[in-house]
C-alpha cells in the first residue's frame, strides 16, 4: 500500500494530461512544443546531473545493465513470436514488435524518484541510456524495410543517449558541478518529470489499427507481465542488490514509450495499432508497476 500511494501522484499527472488534451482547446502544437521541451531540454539536464553527482556501484550497475539487455532480447524474441503464432500482417507485425520491449522512461525516472530518491534516478538513467540504443536497434531494425532512415545518425542525434553517456564520463572524471550549474540543472531536471508525465497523459488514445485483439494481448503481456518476471528472476539469480533490483524490475513493467508511435507513424508503420498498444499498456500498468515494485521491495 506505501509503495501505491508514492507512486500515485506520477499516475495522477498522466491523468490530468490526458483531461487536458481532451477537456481543453490548448491545440495540438501546445503539446508537440512541450514533448520537444521534455526530449530536448529538461530531461537530459535531468540525465545528465543525475548521473554527475551519484556514487555508483558499478559492480552492481553492471549486472543491473546486462539483465535489462538479456531482458530486452527476450522480449525481441516474444514479440517476433506474434506474426506467425496469429498471422499478422509484417507492415502491422513490424510496427508493433517494439512494443513488447520498448520502454517509457519519463514514468520510469519519475517512479523511480518517487520510491527510490535520488540514487534510484541515477542507476535508472544509466540503466535507461544503456538500453535505448538497443530498443532503437531492435525498432528500426525491424521497420527499416519501410524507411530509408539511417539507424546509427539516429541514435546520434538521441539526446537521452548523449546526457546519460556525458553525465557517466563526468562522474568516472571524478569533476565536480560548480554550484551555479548544479542549481541551474536541478531547475531543469525538476520540471521534466511532471511536464513529461503531462505529455505521456495527452498522447494517449485510442485508434483502429489492423492488429488483431489476440495480438494486442499478445504484446502486452509480454512486456507487462513477462518480462517483469525475467528481471525478477535476474534479481534472485544474480543477488542484484536493494535499489538495484527494484529499479531493474521496474524498467522492465514499464509500458511502451509513446515515441513507438512516431518511430511507426515515420517509417511507414500501422501507427493507429501502436497507438492503442501504448494506451491500453499505460493505463494498465498503473495497476501492475505498483504490484511489481513492491514485490521486489
Amino acid at each position: 500500500m506505501q509503495t501505491a500511494l508514492l507512486i500515485l501522484p506520477n499516475f495522477v499527472l498522466i491523468l490530468v494530461g490526458l483531461a487536458l488534451a481532451r477537456g481543453f482547446d490548448y491545440g495540438r502544437g501546445f503539446w508537440e512544443g512541450l514533448e520537444k521541451l521534455v526530449y530536448f531540454v529538461l530531461f537530459p539536464a535531468l540525465l545528465f546531473r543525475s548521473l554527475a553527482v551519484s556514487t555508483l556501484d558499478l559492480g552492481s550497475v553492471g549486472k543491473v545493465v546486462a539483465s535489462g539487455a538479456a531482458v530486452m532480447l527476450l522480449g525481441m524474441a516474444l514479440g517476433w513470436l506474434a506474426r506467425p503464432l496469429f498471422r499478422v500482417e509484417p507492415r502491422v507485425a513490424a510496427s508493433c514488435f517494439q512494443c513488447a520491449f520498448r520502454f517509457n522512461t519519463y514514468i520510469g525516472l519519475a517512479v523511480a524518484g518517487s520510491v527510490f530518491g535520488s540514487p534510484g534516478v541515477a542507476v535508472a538513467a544509466l540503466l535507461f541510456g544503456a538500453l535505448i540504443p538497443l530498443a532503437n536497434l531492435g525498432a528500426v531494425g525491424m521497420l527499416a524495410a519501410h524507411s530509408r532512415t539511417n539507424f546509427w545518425l539516429e541514435l546520434a542525434k538521441n539526446p537521452l543517449v548523449a546526457s546519460t553517456l556525458a553525465g557517466f564520463a563526468w562522474n568516472l572524471a571524478g569533476l565536480g558541478l560548480p554550484g551555479f550549474l548544479d542549481q541551474t540543472l536541478h531547475l531543469l531536471g525538476s520540471s521534466a518529470l511532471p511536464a513529461g508525465l503531462l505529455a505521456v497523459g495527452a498522447a494517449l488514445r485510442i485508434e483502429h489499427g489492423r492488429a488483431s485483439t489476440a495480438a494486442h494481448a499478445w504484446w502486452l503481456g509480454v512486456k507487462l507481465a513477462v518480462l517483469p518476471v525475467a528481471a525478477w528472476g535476474c534479481v534472485r539469480l544474480l543477488e542484484i542488490p536493494g535499489v538495484e533490483a527494484g529499479v531493474l524490475v521496474l524498467w522492465a513493467a514499464l509500458p511502451t514509450a509513446s515515441s513507438a508511435y512516431i518511430l511507426a507513424v515515420r517509417m511507414g508503420g500501422d501507427g493507429p495499432s501502436v497507438a492503442t498498444q501504448i494506451t491500453v499498456g499505460t493505463l494498465v500498468s498503473m495497476a501492475t508497476i505498483p504490484l511489481w515494485v513492491a514485490a521486489v521491495t
